[in-house]
């Protein structure tokens, strides 16, 4: 669907965002502008947005939450955006406090996680996140991928900031 492909621009422009700015409010705004408007995902947002300045309770936007997008499929974008959105601001940029705000919202509870887990990340830097949380990993990443099904996600980090460079050198000189 459009909202499916809005909200890939929306979590991608976000995750970007956070090598820029700490700033988790100027994240959002940053995450609205690549998608349209009037779309029925930026409405959302806007929404989670204002719920979550008017309340501050993660409980009472959950409530909005569920009362206006409960609706959608568990996996539907609009409604987990929202629940991104709530963890993202009720979590004060706290990591645990962050993830867990909206993994506790219920719906698609690891991409949730995930999605925030991956801003703060970016925010934070590897070396800042909470040990209880990287230590179990043994920083290795099992997949289905060939090649990569069991990797250290240190070098994997490092690939994936060698690509970007590379990526960004390119479409500097074109």
């Amino acid at each position: 669907t459009k909202n499916g492909m809005y909200g890939e621009m929306f979590v991608g422009s976000m995750i970007s965002a956070a090598f820029a700015t700490n700033d988790v409010e100027k994240i959002v705004k940053i995450g609205l502008s690549e998608i349209p408007k009037r779309s029925r995902l930026a409405e959302a947002v806007k929404d989670t947005v204002k719920w979550s300045g008017k309340y501050g309770d993660w409980k009472k936007v959950w409530d909005r939450i569920n009362e206006k997008y409960g609706g959608y499929s568990p996996v539907h974008t609009i409604n987990n955006a929202a629940l991104v959105i709530m963890g993202l601001l009720c979590g004060e940029g706290d990591f645990e406090k962050s993830i867990t705000t909206s993994v506790m919202g219920g719906f698609d509870t690891d991409c949730n996680g995930a999605t925030i887990g991956s801003i703060l990340g970016v925010i934070l830097g590897a070396k800042n996140l909470p040990k209880k949380w990287i230590k179990p990993l043994n920083n290795r990443i099992e997949s289905y991928i060939l090649g990569y099904n069991n990797s250290q996600i240190s070098e994997l980090a490092k690939r994936t900031f060698r690509l970007a460079k590379k990526s960004m050198q390119t479409s500097s000189t074109t």
